[in-house]
């Protein structure tokens, strides 16, 4: 009994919603079927009631509502003739059914021009205007299909994106961790090694100490070497020179000398000879020794090169330069087989070599303390090694931290961009981007890659920031700032640079598309209701 009763009451609820359903549905349809004047929008429509007074919508005027599109324009608004072209301020609201809805002037209705599809801004102008509402609708909802199914398709990717770019910033997080851990341990190991460099350094140092003041003296006694045998050879050269060997080099002397013939006329006149005597008419020993012969030097032997004898027999007006003038720097050999019992020899008895005062380079160690230069280097070579980890760590810490601290969108969707360039060519230049870096041009028919600017911040509009990218501090224009670049972002299938203008003067803009710019997509409507465009 009980059952029957609580299924009766169900049945009766369940014909209740239904009959309140069917009530709402009516009143829905009805209140899109609200009776109001001809122009006038489903939003309006509670602002023109026939059955009161009309108040202009700017409240100028109130006055009864027959005046209402009475082809005389009563409101400064023009709002009281929304469906005639008496106010040429007023507007016509196209209802479009099937379509778009849509406004226009006043001024066109009734023009013998249709604006609307639907046909009804023409009701008494005779144009022969055909509803075309149907198919503009079905075009356009086919087009906003279409657009709906590509922006789904770059929203799913912009969601991958988004996994990628959470992925990757996790992972620089704990990467960062981790070389962080390791640069402790780093810092640590080089400090250990810089100790023992300094330890294994000192006892090098102090062996090496004894060894330099050989070299030294050695050096010292070369340089003297040397002296002696420039300043012999200049003695050669002057006894030869004076030919009356009376200690003085006088320009009578040197005008016997085809050498000094500069001007290479055949004779050797007083000013060419006093040019080598320092505009002197005479020049003593000790003076050509130390300032003569160097100058003189280089056209004795430009002569001898020249004028060198195919005889034994030395040419009468040559001067001859010492046998050894041309080993001066030269370093006497040694017989191979006898250089070699030395070294044996000076190896078993583990002396120290005296270096030759010719090549001090050539110096010898014991082997104690070859064994102390070796020590040194290996714990240099070590130090340098802990020294060059550390490094290496710092800077992958610093690329870490600097790739963590950019703004790659709300969700880390631009994240995925990075590192990677797009190029896009006109007819005289081959544009690059490479977001989050910089932006750049190169002539196409060769010529050195031109920067525009490098990132520096997101630039969209207030509400919309992640919609332009901002790249500054280019290379300097030509009697001009320095360049800059502006990037705008916009929905599309692939990351794509579309174009490249120049508006102003080294400002440069970009059109770029990417998935990562894409919005979750709204479904379109049928395009058959007016509460589309009224709600």
């Amino acid at each position: 009994m009980f059952l029957k009763e609580f299924r009766a009451v169900v049945f009766q609820n369940v014909l209740i919603l239904c009959a309140s359903a069917v009530l709402w549905k009516q009143t829905t349809a009805t209140a899109t079927q609200v009776t109001r004047p001809r122009g006038v929008s489903l939003a309006r429509a509670s602002l023109y009631i026939p059955d009161s007074d009309f108040t202009c919508l700017d409240g100028s005027a109130t006055f009864p509502f027959r005046y209402v599109n009475d082809d005389y324009c009563d409101c400064q608004d023009g709002s009281d003739e929304p469906g005639t072209s008496a106010c040429p301020n007023g507007s016509f609201y196209c209802r479009n059914l099937g379509h778009e809805a849509t406004v226009v002037p006043s001024s066109r209705v009734n023009d013998g021009i249709c604006d609307c599809c639907d046909a009804a801004d023409e009701y008494q102008s005779g144009a022969n205007c055909v509803n075309t509402c149907k198919e503009l609708g079905s075009a356009a909802q086919e087009e906003a299909q279409k657009r709906y199914e590509l922006e789904s398709q770059g929203y799913a990717i912009k969601l991958e994106y988004i996994n990628k770019g959470k992925h990757a910033k996790q992972s620089q997080q704990e990467r960062n961790m981790a070389l962080k851990a390791e640069q402790l341990e780093a810092e640590a190991l080089r400090s250990e090694k810089e100790r023992e460099k300094q330890e294994a350094e000192e006892p090098e140092r102090q062996a090496l100490d004894k060894y330099r003041q050989i070299e030294q003296e050695a050096m010292k006694e070369k340089e003297e070497m040397e002296r002696s045998q420039r300043e012999g050879e200049a003695s050669k050269a002057f006894d030869w020179l004076d030919s009356n060997q009376d200690g003085k080099l006088q320009v009578e002397e040197l005008q016997t000398h085809t050498a000094f013939d500069q001007n290479q006329d055949g004779t050797v006149s007083p000013d060419e000879a006093k040019f080598f005597l320092h505009n002197e008419e005479e020049m003593e020993k000790n003076e050509f020794v130390t300032t003569g012969w160097p100058l003189i030097k280089p056209f004795i032997m430009k002569a001898q090169g020249l004028e060198a004898p195919s005889q034994p027999e030395q040419q009468a007006g040559e001067i001859p330069l010492p046998d050894d003038h041309h080993q001066e720097e030269s370093i006497p050999e040694t017989d191979g087989e006898e250089g070699e019992e030395e070294d044996e020899e000076h190896e078993e008895e583990g002396e120290i070599v005296k270096p030759s005062p010719v090549t001090p380079s050539s110096i010898e160690y014991d082997a104690e303390t070859q064994a102390l230069i070796e020590a040194a280097n290996k714990a240099r070579n070590a130090y340098d090694e802990a020294d060059r980890r550390l490094r290496d760590l710092e800077r992958e810490i610093r690329q870490l931290e600097e790739s963590n601290s950019k703004d790659y969108g709300p969700n880390e969707e631009y994240q995925p961009m990075d590192g990677q360039c797009y190029e896009y060519s006109d007819r005289e230049y081959t544009y690059k981007l490479c977001p989050f870096d910089n932006g750049s041009q190169r002539p196409k028919h060769g010529g050195s890659e031109t920067r525009l600017g490098s990132w520096d911040s997101w630039d969209g509009p207030e509400g919309s920031k992640y919609a332009a990218m901002k790249y500054d501090k280019g290379v300097q224009c030509w009697n001009g700032p320095q360049r800059s670049l502006k990037v705008h972002l916009s929905c599309g299938m692939e990351n794509q640079l579309l174009s490249v203008s120049e508006p102003n003067r080294c400002e440069y803009e970009m059109k770029f598309t990417t998935p990562a710019a894409c919005s979750e997509p709204q479904k379109p409507n049928d395009g058959d209701s007016e509460f589309h465009d009224e709600l």
